[in-house]
């Protein structure tokens, strides 16, 4: 099992500490962002127990924030956008994993800061834009339920072009 650590359901170092000593239990997923609270977790789970327990970025659009995660050690994070442009997702995930600076810079700039600057436009679309983006891909994933609510027509069309976009700076190449 990985705990969620959001919202309401916010650890103490110590608290991690022993949910790391019970069985079962592997990891801890973050999507609160506080990266203070993070780095002491990390450091106290590592000064009790062997460094195998597993940390999580689990922020929407966590690309955005890993290379301040990557930082503390946790290297592992959950993508939405893996869900609608899975090339997109894959290639920032490489350029992470091998130091490929320049890529995930462009990337991150061009594609996933746009994004997020979109996806704040409107409240539930860490979503909402995300099941748009798979319709785009043709699959059926239905509508957002309430309280959340579909993106606009014209949110949809900059999320599409914003996607285009993306898959062109794939090809600029390193």
């Amino acid at each position: 099992m990985i705990v969620y650590q959001r919202d309401n359901a916010v650890f103490t170092p110590p608290t991690v500490v022993a949910l790391a000593r019970t069985d079962g239990i592997v990891g801890l997923k973050d999507g609160l962002g506080d990266l203070d609270l993070m780095q002491r977790i990390v450091s106290a789970v590592r000064a009790d127990l062997a460094d195998d327990f597993l940390y999580f970025n689990g922020l929407p659009t966590a690309e955005l924030t890993q290379l301040a995660y990557r930082g503390l050690g946790v290297t592992l994070y959950s993508s939405a956008v893996f869900c609608f442009v899975p090339e997109i997702a894959l290639a920032c995930h490489t350029a992470f994993r091998t130091g490929d600076s320049a890529t995930a810079h462009r990337l991150i700039d061009g594609f996933y800061r746009p994004f997020v600057e979109l996806r704040a436009k409107g409240r539930g679309y860490a979503v909402s834009l995300v099941k748009a983006g798979v319709r785009m891909r043709g699959l059926d994933v239905g509508e957002v339920r309430p309280p959340l609510h579909e993106p606009t027509e014209d949110h949809v069309k900059q999320l599409a072009l914003l996607i285009e976009r993306g898959q062109a700076l794939l090809e600029e190449g390193p």
